[in-house]
């Protein structure tokens, strides 16, 4: 071996220990070592930073976008609630609800953009109900990398190994030619995910989610039942209004009446107003819920401008000892008042009665511009923007729906390859208002873009220094001896190797002269070690830095560098094993 591939290994090695003890972030790791590569001469500034103008990370920075204008528009979230089940009620079924589903769209479905419209959702979700989103993440994300075997345009990477078959004069992969292979893989892998990832997984804080004392203090707020709603009928149990986390609901106002404290058994009924104490962010939270609505829905439709987004405001001196109603709240500051928090006390009246005191803190809802307007002003003594989305909107639902629909079609067809169509997705989402340009921009995750694109020097550096050819060649070499089996087992789990340390286009570049090779050294027809490499280029669970959707929920679900080996390890060992009798059956040598 070269003394170039011995010190790439080196670094890929050194990389691995960092990222395993958590030294640094792993976009500062990666990027860190692709740097070192660069330095050393292993690679040139071409190769080490060709990934920040590859279209990969970019096409997920506007997938990142049309995933967030998904997720407001309330498209995403209703499907996944039905999934996970009410609040408090038995979570053993949600995993396989979540995971087959993904696993099938993702046969059809890029699954970059399944994963990054579904992880958004799922996170929520988890943080309104207290779930840890490390027993969620790397299912979704290994679902839909086992779901993009079933089919040619499953993934790109299937497509890349049809292009090579074509260009060595041999025929292309059909639609479906080696879904009876890529189905069985992708049930039994599902299945592995399903049994073993509630023990094998840890829970973790996501990232964001750590270091929020701040959030503790108590707002209330009062939201109302929509009449005709998904709860409307239902008890306060079925609902799933006693287990919510981090708020408590404390009195129904019906009418005149008013219930507390609140049973669970009391039914529910539309135009009841709840009244909820809770932390801010969970408070944030109540209003994306199915069926309920802030109390100050009218003020919330009527407000002027775009782009509305969640701060606290601290009453300052012109605001002391007035109500919202008195001063027209709305009105004057273009916002509305959802929540009030007042230290040590909790509030009983209304909203728009309460007397206001120096120092209680609301939290409104306004436009982009209400920070800038009222920061030097005696109003508010301090006004400070929360992290969250705005309540869901169905009016957005629609273009949002139409405009991923096209994304879908014009991709699937070829009449757009995805780079222009999710940049022009992007460009959709926020031009037909569905996001506001600020709410575009922290949808995008830089840390998520720069992993991505710093991995590409990386798997340059395995390609260029001749690393990924020995390590390869090594494994054929071993398994030769056991005949056409032991080689296609060799190719398969060569390729599978590969993969985990560069991209899998790059994987079965490399591996496909291997292949083919290799059948013509045993007297085999190369069809099958050309699915082996397919199908290996693909299945990546051991590492984070090995497929996009695992690098994607590495940061988000908090995880750890050897979380994906705990799950990934079993599923690796199915898959392998399930391929070995299914390809030589459906694709004799």
């Amino acid at each position: 071996m070269e003394p170039q591939a011995w010190f790439t290994l080196a670094v890929v090695l050194a990389l691995i220990v960092v990222l395993a003890r958590e030294m640094v972030a792993p976009a500062v790791a990666v990027l860190a070592a692709t740097i070192v590569l660069l330095l050393t001469g292993i690679i040139d500034s071409d190769a080490a930073f060709a990934g920040f103008s590859n279209e990969a990370p970019i096409i997920v920075a506007a997938l990142l976008v049309f995933a967030r204008a998904a997720d407001v528009a309330g498209i995403v979230g209703p499907a996944l609630e039905r999934f996970f089940g009410p609040p408090g009620g038995d979570q053993r079924w949600a995993l396989p609800r979540l995971v087959f589903p993904i696993a099938g769209l993702s046969a059809f479905l890029n699954n970059t953009t399944l994963v990054a419209m579904t992880v958004p959702a799922v996170l929520d979700l988890c943080r309104r109900r207290g779930l840890s989103p490390s027993r969620f993440l790397i299912p979704i994300s290994f679902a839909a990398v086992l779901g993009g075997v079933m089919t040619t345009v499953g993934t790109s990477t299937n497509l890349t190994v049809s292009g090579l078959l074509r260009q060595s004069g041999m025929e292309p992969f059909s639609l479906f030619e080696f879904s009876a292979v890529g189905v069985p893989l992708a049930l039994a892998g599902c299945l592995v995910v399903v049994l073993l990832a509630g023990r094998l997984l840890p829970d973790r804080d996501a990232a964001g989610q750590q270091g929020q004392g701040d959030a503790a203090r108590d707002f209330t707020v009062s939201m109302s039942v929509k009449p005709g709603g998904p709860i409307d009928g239902k008890t306060v149990e079925e609902a799933g209004l006693r287990h919510l986390h981090g708020v408590f609901l404390v009195e129904i106002s019906r009418g005149e009446r008013l219930i507390g404290p609140v049973a669970p058994t009391e039914v529910l009924r539309g135009g009841d107003v709840l009244t909820f104490v809770g932390r801010v962010d969970d408070v944030v939270d109540l209003h994306r819920m199915r069926g309920l609505q802030s109390a100050a829905a009218r003020q919330i439709d009527h407000l002027a401008g775009g782009g509305q987004a969640f701060y606290e405001a601290v009453v300052g001196p012109e605001l002391v000892n007035v109500t919202l109603q008195e001063i027209g709240f709305r009105a004057r500051y273009g916002a509305a008042v959802l929540a009030i928090h007042r230290a040590g006390q909790r509030i009983e009246a209304k909203l728009g009665e309460v007397r206001l005191h120096l120092g209680d803190t609301l939290l409104v809802l306004a436009d982009a511009g209400f920070r800038s307007r009222f920061r030097e002003g005696r109003d508010f003594l301090l006004t400070a923007p929360l992290r969250g989305l705005p309540p869901t909107r169905g009016a957005r639902a629609i273009p949002v729906g139409l405009i991923g629909i096209g994304f879908v079609v014009a991709t699937g067809t070829g009449l757009l390859p995805i780079l222009h169509a999710a940049l022009l997705t992007a460009v959709l989402v926020i031009a037909s208002g569905a996001l506001t340009v600020r709410q575009a921009r922290d949808a995008v995750d830089l840390n998520i873009v720069v992993l991505i694109a710093a991995a590409f020097g990386l798997g340059a550096a395995v390609q260029h220094s001749g690393l990924g050819a020995v390590i390869a060649d090594l494994i054929v070499d071993a398994m030769m001896p056991f005949g056409a089996l032991g080689a296609l087992a060799a190719v398969l789990v060569a390729t599978m190797l590969l993969t985990e340390m560069i991209s899998n286009n790059a994987a079965a570049v490399l591996a496909f002269p291997v292949a083919v090779a290799t059948a013509a050294a045993t007297g085999s027809d190369p069809r099958p070690f050309v699915i082996a490499v397919t199908m290996g280029a693909s299945l990546s669970f051991l590492t984070p830095i090995g497929y996009q959707t695992n690098l994607m929920v590495y940061g988000l679900g908090g995880y750890r560098f050897g979380d994906f080996s705990r799950l990934g390890a079993p599923v690796n060992v199915v898959v392998v094993m399930l391929a070995l009798v299914l390809i030589p059956l459906v694709f004799p040598f």
